[in-house]
């Protein structure tokens, strides 16, 4: 059987499908890489009572992750709406599961960041990404930002940080992915790619 090609893992909860438009966005930056492909997953949320509520296979979009995708990725993009300044509950209960890969140092050294999407403007997006980065330093990663070389860092009048992507969505109707806003994800996942082919010589 032939061995899979080595990959980006896309990473990320989205309840209302802005941070799964971002993860398609950053799949593609990752696709003008040659030799790295793209495979987006998402997680479950997270169940409200003891018993497994939702079926094993999503109604739609991404399947859900296994650890095997992230043990096996060659880079990792997670991403997460934010909840007071910090990731999604599914998310974190995601990573909450990867003590063994931890422990076993599974993705130590792999280049890894975050990108997330709020209802407010200044409604943590900073916060949200510094924090979800604190698990990929507890696991030896190797941080990547979006440099202000990408001068849609300059010109977006909604989301786009150094620290990663972020999309700002509105409190009400949620508001698209802005030209900008796509081309900081797609930066982001070429240079998370790149960084992967290097680091993986």
């Amino acid at each position: 059987m032939a061995s899979q090609p080595p990959y980006i893992l896309v990473l990320y909860y989205s309840r209302t499908g802005q941070t799964a438009e971002m993860a398609t966005q950053i799949a593609r930056g990752v696709a003008r890489v040659s030799g790295m492909d793209a495979r987006i997953r998402t997680v479950p949320s997270v169940s409200p009572d003891t018993e497994a509520s939702l079926p094993p296979v999503p109604d739609d979009g991404a399947p859900y992750a296994s650890k095997d995708d992230l043990a096996n990725c060659s880079g990792l993009a997670i991403g997460s709406p934010t909840r007071f300044g910090n990731m999604a509950a599914p998310l974190k209960y995601f990573l909450d599961s990867t003590g063994d890969l931890w422990l076993n140092g599974t993705l130590t050294g792999k280049p890894a960041g975050a990108f997330t999407s709020t209802g407010s403007l200044h409604g943590g997006q900073e916060s949200t990404l510094l924090t979800m980065m604190v698990p990929l330093l507890h696991h030896g990663m190797v941080l990547c930002g979006v440099p202000y070389s990408e001068n849609a860092l300059n010109e977006t009048t909604a989301g786009g940080t150094p620290y990663g992507p972020s999309h700002w969505a509105g409190t009400g109707e949620p508001q698209a992915v802005t030209g900008h806003e796509k081309a900081i994800c797609q930066t982001f996942g070429e240079r998370l790619a790149r960084l992967a082919v290097k680091l993986s010589v």
